[in-house]
């Protein structure tokens, strides 16, 4: 499988702890590093990762939730040439399981927006989604 890079983005509201929003990437993608930057009226974390491993639990997620039908759909809906874009519900993650959202309407804190570049959006589709 060609390179992998995985980008996650989630704003964190000045009503909200940033290690919990921590703890909501990690219990999806594992443990990642994290950068903190300021925003006008909250902060943004940016995550990233390199290579399949970094899918790893992610897929296992998928698995494990029986979703790997509608997260075939989600994704395919969102490949943009080398990338996949999708958004993922903060509070849904942060107790260990995955609910897609849209960008703003489903998820009231805000989402967890992820894209993964790629050469062939495809191929990682199937590997995440394969039965």
């Amino acid at each position: 499988m060609e390179e992998i890079n995985l980008h996650i983005e989630v704003e964190i509201n000045p009503t909200e702890s940033l290690e919990k929003v921590k703890t909501a990437v990690t219990n999806v993608f594992g443990y990642m590093d994290f950068q903190v930057k300021p925003l006008r009226d909250a902060q943004l974390l940016i995550a990233e990762g390199n290579g399949k491993q970094s899918l790893v639990k992610f897929s296992e997620l998928l698995r494990r939730e029986h979703i790997r039908a509608a997260a075939r759909t989600v994704f395919s809906r969102n490949v943009e040439k080398e990338s996949i874009n999708f958004c993922l519900n903060k509070q849904v993650a942060y107790v260990g399981h995955i609910s897609f959202s849209n960008e703003t309407s489903e998820s009231p804190l805000g989402p967890i927006k992820v894209r993964i570049d790629c050469a062939d959006p495809r191929e990682i589709i199937e590997w995440l989604t394969s039965m």
